[in-house]
């Protein structure tokens, strides 16, 4: 018995080919669509601190060459025009990314990523040719649109060609783009803050186009999902791109299996979940109740709310107002070279989670991630308390901030970066899984859309604002110790499990159990699509 149970895990575990270069080049690739939406999110922190961005959207004179505090202090955008410019991107990628779901189950997930390719080259264009405030913030809203289908549909793609031993991994490969564009979009910003001239602020928009280009140009040579073919019932395409996928023939063990399993998993799902028009499909992802563990409810809640708790571990306060916030630190010469050395913590950082997140799980690291930043948090708030009660110009106060800040940003870049968009890329069935996935996405834009609102008036200094100044890291800190608390309870260990049987897990063990379950039987085998002896391992074996 015990050998037949051996064969039968095997069996069980092997319904995908061995993972080939290919796959991970093409994985790559897609993955490249993090680093416009990275640089989007990186290089309008610098650009509002840009001294002739200020002087031609304020009318304001420039600075002296020894300002005062007081001019220094009136010589910056004032909040709700900070607050606008930055949230309004967050506005329109949260429409686009749920415009998104339905375009990605209509005309494919490639063509739906290449499309909100050039929606958000149009939108630089507005952005680039703008000198006042409406035209670039209609720039913005139109490029969010753009980054709301890439960023929804992108983890999408990724998560259903990507081989499942590594598809974490893989995924891992869009947050660690994103640190890129935000590092590269700090470079830019770095490079041209000092320019008296238009090329100041439009040097780092324009550059954004060539993100753009080179995503939407190399995905025409990639093959669509294997997994929207089934959707569609085209078996012969399905096959097809398994086989450029997974380096094997059409006859092959390999993809004969993972197509009947794929098969056979739409053709269970489709039959539980009820079928109809629009609307119809779209209450699919509110159906099957709270106290089903594996109901679409349920995952649709586990989603949209792991991506509300991504944006309020507070980590876009650092990226969206970082370099306006360390210009009120005042013992900083160079508040963008300082904003610079945050990005390039957040790059080095997240290369681990390629490894971590493979190694312990999606789980394991969303738990300790929230632990460290909680603890990192609260050191800056209390260090910035203590600085302020004893001097306001504490030089060694203030680096212990910033060391503490880079700490943070590694703890969040190596687990809940990454680790918040693998699972949302996981949990989801295929009838509903471009919606779930969208309803995610829009989800994180949404919350940082509101973050990025509210966030001046919490740090601003004017009259009407809540001047928390370094005291903002208790609020996030808060937040971080209820994405601790969330991630213990409600997430569920996906790891090393194709997409089918993540399906089945959450349909038998619940989050704090779903580390030690393994998979026991398949989907095709159940529906009779396989030979079910075969498939579960029920074969002829020698003693030994």
């Amino acid at each position: 018995m015990a050998g037949h149970n051996l064969v039968a895990t095997s069996d069980v575990n092997r319904i995908e080919a061995p993972v080939t270069v290919k796959a991970y080049l093409m994985c790559a690739f897609a993955s490249f669509g993090g680093i416009f939406f990275g640089y989007d999110s990186g290089y309008i922190s610098g650009v509002m601190g840009m001294e002739y961005f200020i002087h031609l959207y304020q009318g304001l004179p420039y600075l002296p060459p020894n300002p005062t505090d007081a001019q220094k202090n009136a010589f910056t955008l004032p909040d709700w025009k900070k607050s606008l410019i930055t949230s309004i991107l967050s506005a329109g990628t949260f429409f686009g990314a749920i415009i998104a779901g339905d375009l990605a189950d209509w005309f494919g997930r490639r063509t739906t990523i290449i499309a909100g390719c050039f929606i958000f080259i149009v939108g630089v264009i507005l952005q680039t040719a703008s000198s006042s405030l409406g035209l670039l913030v209609a720039g913005r809203l139109i490029a969010g649109f753009g980054v709301g289908f890439v960023s929804a549909i992108i983890i999408l793609y990724m998560s259903e060609i990507a081989p499942k031993k590594v598809r974490g991994a893989l995924v891992s490969g869009y947050q660690f783009c994103i640190t890129l564009g935000i590092l590269l979009a700090s470079c830019v910003d770095y490079g041209t803050q000092n320019r008296r001239n238009t090329g100041s602020y439009r040097i780092p928009i324009a550059i954004q186009m060539l993100w753009a280009l080179i995503l939407g140009i190399g995905l025409f040579l990639l093959p669509e999902s294997p997994r929207y073919f089934v959707r569609k019932g085209n078996l012969e395409k399905a096959t097809h791109v398994l086989t450029r996928l997974r380096g094997e023939p059409e006859g092959s063990e390999y993809i004969q299996q993972e197509l009947a399993e794929i098969v056979a998993n739409h053709e269970y799902e489709m039959s539980v979940i009820p079928q109809g028009g629009y609307f119809k499909t779209w209450a699919s992802c509110f159906t099957g109740g709270l106290r089903n563990p594996s109901s679409n409810l349920r995952r649709t809640i586990l989603g949209t709310s792991l991506q509300m708790m991504q944006q309020w571990t507070g980590i876009n306060f650092i990226f969206y107002f970082g370099t306006t916030f360390f210009q009120e630190l005042k013992t900083i010469q160079n508040p963008f070279l300082i904003s610079l050395v945050t990005t390039l913590v957040n790059v080095c950082s997240t290369p681990i989670s390629f490894y971590i997140i493979e190694k312990y799980g999606r789980r394991s690291i969303l738990i300790w991630g929230a632990l460290g930043m909680v603890i990192c948090e609260f050191i800056v708030g209390i260090v910035g308390v203590t600085k302020g009660r004893i001097s306001e110009n504490d030089p060694a106060a203030v680096r212990a901030q910033i060391a503490f800040i880079c700490f943070y940003i590694f703890f969040f870049a190596t687990t809940w970066g990454p680790g918040a968009w693998v699972v949302i890329g996981e949990i989801f069935p295929l009838p509903i899984r471009s919606r779930g996935v969208a309803l995610s996405t829009a989800s994180n834009w949404f919350w940082n859309c509101i973050i990025a609102v509210i966030t001046p008036y919490m740090v601003g200094t004017e009259p009407k604002d809540a001047n928390l100044g370094s005291r903002v890291f208790f609020v996030w800190g808060s937040l971080c110790a209820l994405c601790f608390l969330y991630a213990y309870i409600l997430i569920p260990e996906t790891k090393g499990l194709s997409l089918e049987q993540v399906d089945r897990m959450l349909e038998e063990t619940t989050p704090r159990t779903s580390a030690k379950w393994v998979p026991h039987s398949t989907f095709a085998a159940d529906m009779g699509m396989t030979d079910k002896a075969e498939a579960t391992g029920h074969t002829e074996t020698s003693p030994a």
